[in-house]
């Protein structure tokens, strides 16, 4: 997707200094106007809800007392100041009309500061947040914080109400919750959430108002990632979202990093011994799911042999990519070398139909440049077993089998 963002600024410096650094992600297009005239024509003639995102210079040669901030925020544009001149008093009065940030042109971070600011908001879209407050003006003053920064925002107006919501909404990636709720009070429902392992990658930020000064340190250590005293100003308030976020997702990449192959971009052997298992046996559960298949292609030794390992590479990675999409509901990793692995969570006979259809598909593809054709050999373990680590030796026992009794076929269990 491509998002548009506006750009009003009359210095052809910083205009062009903003193209670079916006074109610089493909997904975002510059607009860019040089005066209020301009703006305006443009916001009309796109309809406004066409851009992204605003970055607007307070003073411009037919508007020099911010009066752009105003028809971009008409527009329903959400709208970044960046501007030479720092006002404290003209700062409040603009986030109170709903300006996201208000940064100056003082160094080349306001610049980064910026980007940062525009790319927090389209990951934002993607992020559900949950407000929990008895307090209805309270949580709506929150809430709208929240969506001015295009989160997804639910409610709960207690304790009790927050932890169900919780439960039962795994997409939820974001907690702000007040302390003194009825029920359940935020100190002890953040106990709660982190005594379950389910929620451990949840962001969580206590409120509260009053002068207990060891409330703060009583969250955090209870494993809140952050706490903030009311009133809070905007900024402060975004500022502590966006931090606890960013050190979240600097976490699951981490955790990417060491789970994930870096050739076909499957979950590696480790993260199937370490995680695998749960899978497993949740698909066990189901009744009738939990099968498990080794996948092995064939003659890759010869391939490495006439091609080269940079051909054999690009030739493991795409057939990676032809597992991914043929079993988007299962388990996918790379076992190691040239084997592949799926845990399945649908019925024995969907999983086999999947397994005969993606043998049978890879036997028409040509892979890399080239032009190689490849087959595969696959064991299958589809009887339910105690553990994950027995199901892997069934399945290679039969992908043994499968090789030895001639390559491109399917042995079952």
């Amino acid at each position: 997707m491509v998002y548009k963002i506006l750009v009003v600024e009359d210095s052809p410096v910083v205009q062009n200094v903003l193209k670079h650094l916006l074109s610089q992600l493909t997904v975002y297009v510059p607009i860019v106007c040089s005066c209020y005239k301009e703006a305006e024509a443009t916001l009309a003639s796109q309809n406004g809800d066409e851009f992204f995102a605003a970055i607007v210079d307070l003073n411009l040669p037919d508007a020099t007392n911010g009066e752009v901030v105003d028809l971009v925020l008409e527009s329903g544009v959400s709208c970044i100041v960046l501007t030479g001149n720092f006002n404290d008093d003209l700062r409040l009065e603009l986030l109170n009309k709903g300006v996201l940030d208000y940064i100056t042109k003082d160094s080349r971070y306001s610049f980064d500061h910026v980007m940062k600011v525009i790319e927090r908001l389209r990951k934002n879209q993607h992020i559900k947040a949950l407000v929990a407050d008895d307090s209805h003006t309270s949580r709506l003053f929150v809430k709208t914080l929240l969506e001015q920064y295009r989160f997804n925002v639910v409610e709960a107006e207690d304790g009790q109400q927050a932890l169900a919501k919780l439960e039962e909404d795994p997409e939820i990636r974001l907690f702000i919750t007040d302390h003194n709720m009825p029920l359940i009070n935020g100190y002890d429902l953040v106990r709660m959430l982190r005594h379950n392992n389910r929620f451990k990658d949840l962001v969580v930020i206590g409120l509260s108002t009053g002068h207990n000064s060891a409330l703060s340190a009583k969250f955090i250590k209870a494993g809140a990632n952050d706490f903030l005293k009311k009133p809070f100003y905007h900024e402060e308030f975004h500022c502590r979202i966006t931090h606890n976020l960013e050190s979240q997702e600097m976490l699951e990449t981490i955790r990417d990093l060491a789970n994930i192959d870096v050739l076909t971009k499957l979950k590696n052997r480790r993260y199937l011994f370490d995680e695998g298992e749960s899978f497993y046996q949740q698909a066990l559960s189901h009744g009738d799911g939990g099968g498990f298949a080794m996948i092995d292609i064939d003659h890759f030794k010869f391939v490495n042999d006439t091609y080269g390992h940079m051909i054999g590479d690009s030739l493991l990675e795409l057939v990676g990519k032809e597992i991914s999409l043929a079993f988007p509901e299962s388990l996918t990793c790379r076992f190691g070398g040239e084997e592949f692995c799926v845990v399945s969570n649908e019925s024995d006979d969907v999983f086999e139909q999947k397994l005969v259809d993606f043998q049978a598909s890879l036997r028409t593809k040509e892979f890399t440049g080239a032009k190689i054709k490849v087959t595969c050999s696959i064991g299958v373990c589809h009887q339910k077993q105690d553990s994950l680590d027995d199901a892997v030796r069934v399945a290679d026992k039969k992908l043994y089998e499968a090789k030895n009794n001639g390559r491109d076929r399917i042995e079952l269990d």
